[in-house]
């Protein structure tokens, strides 16, 4: 038993707990602060030479899983099953949906017919229909709690939490780690690749979710969220740009949809054009090896930086700091003029770019592609919008359904042509699924553009589907059934904590394997078992 599991039975004291997430430990990095430590430029110096300079530099794990890198994707909001994976076409019209079915690859398994290129390709990948939440039902129905659930890989929230209280900060919670940061811990990339070994994009500053922090584990082990994308104006936005929407785009009234007209519900002008831009880091004179080599002269001007930030916050802060710079560092060195940029979209072929879609998702997925042939570990691509309780086959069959068809179905065809897709997990599912029976969101209500709701599906954590892709999975499988309604599973179900011990299996990360926290206790890595109906 570890710490965590053990704590209702032996209850710590308060001095012993580790203290609540706060957003001020989390430092946005402007345009000086990347660019600067110490007060030094950085353009200029190798790559290898900030690495020697790491005090705390990682021994890359040894990996011995058939999988090499993850790409996790995750569909936030949580997207209907009898809209993607798991239709019902023998159900009543409340619960079947206005759509049709594909025929797949796979004999006699069917999915929705606006994923007709995915379906055509369920020979090379696998479906687990029977995704469940099983915490208390206050929190499997909602968003917070089970992102939190997901991202982490457990069934529970950290004792003393609420849905209402996970979002903020909390002194004395204790957080299990992200997936992300427990790959980042026990397969970290090797000391010259130059990476964070987790990545987030497209629009990391809107994703501020529960559960995607590092936790016991420590700020050493947090992702680096790169925005990416162009501003989009959708009020409640979804969707891949340019083919986005507002939940609540009005259907009567086609001077209100969105455009630049004076009567449109919302402009969107500003990402007709969807190509991906970093952040403008701006120039800065260079500094020579011999001076950044200067271990004493940079300790000088580091200590100079603390003793301003211990004036000024907490000590837990500036580890954090220390964190966020170290990557921060390696981002600019990464991607300084000359070097190979895995964000450079213009040095792909414009079939390749075809391929992925010209479009905000296909462009995400193609740079987590060159971002793990760069050696990161896990990428993160977060697709916005999949909470549909209006508007919800309008937006389903015209956004969200043939966006994610065609760039998924480009992924998997490029990682295959180039014989990466063995060695890539590709992970892809939201935080819940959607209530078998449709209706508004609220009898007669009205939404934000003053139209009555129109109906859609709502919270459901009682089952929701996964895919699963490359990397040691077995494709063509199709794993758990769910009742007529598709709303409660009928065979074996799966939790969080099984997917995230899948994960790891791929990656060859054992179940014996254990991480310390800041004090040296010993927590086991895995809580779940592997899904080895796909392995």
């Amino acid at each position: 038993m570890d710490l965590f599991s053990a704590r209702r039975e032996f209850p710590l004291s308060r001095s012993s707990l580790v203290n609540g997430c706060h957003s001020a430990d989390h430092p946005q990095f402007g345009r000086r602060g990347l660019l600067q430590v110490g007060g030094m430029g950085l353009i200029g110096v190798g790559l290898s030479d900030l690495l020697r300079l790491e005090a705390q530099a990682t021994e890359s794990g040894s990996l011995n899983g058939k999988a090499k890198s993850v790409v996790f994707i995750f569909q936030s909001g949580g997207p209907s099953q009898h809209e993607t994976f798991d239709p019902k076409p023998h159900a009543p019209d409340t619960i079947r949906g206005e759509y049709g079915v594909s025929q797949t690859k796979v004999p006699g398994e069917l999915f929705c017919e606006y994923l007709p290129k995915l379906s055509a390709r369920a020979d090379r990948f696998s479906i687990v229909r029977t995704m469940n939440h099983i915490a208390g039902r206050e929190f499997r129905n909602e968003h917070d709690s089970c992102m939190f659930l997901l991202h982490t890989g457990t069934t529970s929230l950290p004792v003393g939490d609420t849905n209402a209280s996970l979002a903020g900060p909390r002194p004395g919670r204790m957080s299990w780690p992200s997936i992300g940061s427990m790959i980042a811990y026990a397969a970290p990339p090797s000391a010259d690749v130059g990476w964070p070994a987790m990545i987030e994009l497209p629009r990391a500053n809107l994703m501020k979710y529960p559960g995607r922090d590092s936790g016991l584990l420590g700020p050493r082990y947090d992702r680096l969220g790169v925005d990416l994308a162009c501003k989009c104006n959708a009020p409640d936005a979804g969707g891949s740009c340019p083919n986005c929407y507002s939940h609540d785009d009005p259907n009567l009234d086609p001077e209100r949809r969105p455009g630049p007209g004076p009567k449109a519900w919302w402009n969107n002008s500003s990402c007709r054009n969807p190509d991906f831009h970093l952040p403008d880091f701006g120039r800065a004179e260079g500094v020579t090896v011999g001076r950044i080599q200067d271990r004493d002269a940079l300790l000088r001007h580091l200590d100079e930086l603390r003793r301003g930030l211990d004036q000024r916050e907490h000590a837990g802060s500036l580890a954090r700091w220390d964190s966020y710079q170290r990557q921060a560092l390696r981002f600019v060195l990464a991607t300084r003029p000359g070097g190979q940029n895995p964000f450079d979209l213009t040095r792909e072929s414009d079939g390749m770019r075809d391929l992925y879609g010209r479009e905000e998702w296909g462009q995400a997925f193609l740079t987590a592609r060159r971002l793990i042939e760069s050696g990161v570990r896990m990428v993160q691509v977060n697709l916005r919008g999949w909470d549909t309780h209006q508007n919800a086959f309008r937006d389903l069959k015209g956004k969200l359904l043939p966006s994610i068809d065609h760039c998924l179905s480009g992924l998997l065809d490029d990682l295959s042509d180039r014989g990466l897709l063995e060695e890539t997990l590709i992970v892809m599912c939201g935080e819940m699924g959607r209530t078998p029976r449709i209706s508004p969101i609220a009898e007669g209500g009205k939404n934000a553009s003053g139209e009555e709701f129109t109906p859609g599906r709502h919270h459901w954590g009682d089952v929701f589907p996964c895919f699963v892709a490359g990397g040691g999975i077995q494709p063509g499988r199709i794993v758990g059934r769910t009742d007529e309604q598709g709303g409660l599973p009928v065979t074996d179900a799966y939790t969080p904590e099984d997917l995230a011990a899948t994960i790891f299996h791929c990656l060859g990360i054992g179940p014996d394997r254990e991480f310390h926290d800041s004090s040296g206790r010993p927590y086991r890595i895995y809580r779940g078992q592997p899904i080895h109906a796909l392995l």
